[in-house]
């Protein structure tokens, strides 16, 4: 049998054989990475939060739905006065939009002043529950306050048996509503040693009154500011679990400044000046599992001047910059 003649190709040049073997081992590489990232990316169960506040931009929950959709946020800050005259059946379809939007709810501010005179404290209490429903009907299941580094009438033992009981009574108030609180340290020592009696302003001081208030559902307000001036290792923080953190904050350090000089309304956006460790942090929270909002807290002057869609594309691409550091 004869074999039909194949045409001939041109013999290609070594040159031309090197590039492309170049050509395809790049590319071979660069899926490789992409499939990497991907998975690395997957894995990430945290999700980027919209606290417009923090950044300079006022906004009502219409207007923060529309900056998350535009600009990549996953989540957006509840804003209980904004329902609290709306009908359940208000209340459901604005929860539809959300999710028509791919928007969920992440952490409520604490409305209760427990910090101030027991009749303010109480007042607080007694609404709570009411409160506490709305937020789980617009999905809401966390809420996060900060706790003063410092009392200037109070010991440190007297000061945690205060916190200790009345943060136990809103817990449980929180707890009947499936609602987890976290707390937040203040770490800087400027902030400190405005008081007399210096008070809770690390992560491990902050776990030993989560454990005592002991009601399942209460955590940490993790950080990267108050980790950083308070001297926090990523091995601290590779000791907690999900359960542990209900909400996260992220800032860098304005640099040449020592740590302990640092000033606490003084900060930048994640990820530009590099004085904080935001890769160990960022990393350690992957490592755990976390699965909550992170957002940007940095009291920035400059970006507060900002025209608003400014600022939130500057805030989102800090954000991105953040994601782009995990290696988990």
């Amino acid at each position: 049998m004869i074999e039909p003649k194949t045409k001939q190709s041109h013999p290609i040049s070594r040159r031309m054989f090197c590039r492309s073997a170049v050509t395809a081992a790049a590319a071979i590489c660069s899926a490789r990475h992409s499939s990497l990232a991907t998975g690395i990316k997957n894995k990430v169960k945290f999700y980027k939060n919209l606290g417009h506040g923090h950044i300079g931009v006022r906004a009502n929950q219409q207007q923060a739905l529309a900056y998350a959709a535009k600009y990549g946020f996953d989540s957006i800050t509840p804003n209980l006065g904004e329902f609290e005259n709306k009908s359940s059946a208000e209340i459901r379809d604005w929860v539809e939009t959300m999710k028509v939007k791919g928007i969920r709810y992440s952490s409520s501010g604490l409305p209760v002043q427990f910090q101030r005179d027991h009749e303010q404290f109480q007042k607080g209490l007694a609404r709570l529950p009411k409160q506490a429903n709305l937020l789980r009907q617009l999905g809401v299941d966390r809420m996060a306050t900060w706790i003063t580094p410092g009392h200037n009438e109070l010991t440190y033992l007297n000061n945690f048996e205060k916190h200790m009981k009345r943060l136990r009574e809103v817990a449980k108030v929180l707890r009947d509503s499936n609602i987890r609180l976290g707390l937040e340290f203040v770490g800087p020592k400027t902030s400190r040693l405005r008081f007399r009696f210096p008070f809770i302003c690390t992560q491990l001081g902050m776990t030993e009154l989560v454990k005592a208030i002991d009601t399942g559902n209460v955590g940490l307000l993790m950080d990267s500011w108050h980790w950083y001036t308070s001297h926090g290792t990523v091995q601290e923080l590779l000791q907690l679990s999900n359960k542990d953190i209900i909400h996260v904050h992220v800032n860098d350090a304005p640099a040449g400044i020592p740590t302990d000089q640092q000033v606490d309304n003084r900060r930048k956006l994640p990820v530009t000046t590099s004085v904080i460790d935001l890769k160990g942090f960022i990393n350690a929270l992957a490592n755990i599992g976390y699965d909550g909002p992170v957002e940007c807290e940095p009291f920035d002057q400059e970006l507060r001047r900002m025209e608003d869609n400014a600022a939130l594309q500057k805030t989102i691409e800090s954000l991105n910059r953040l994601w782009d550091l995990i290696t988990v």
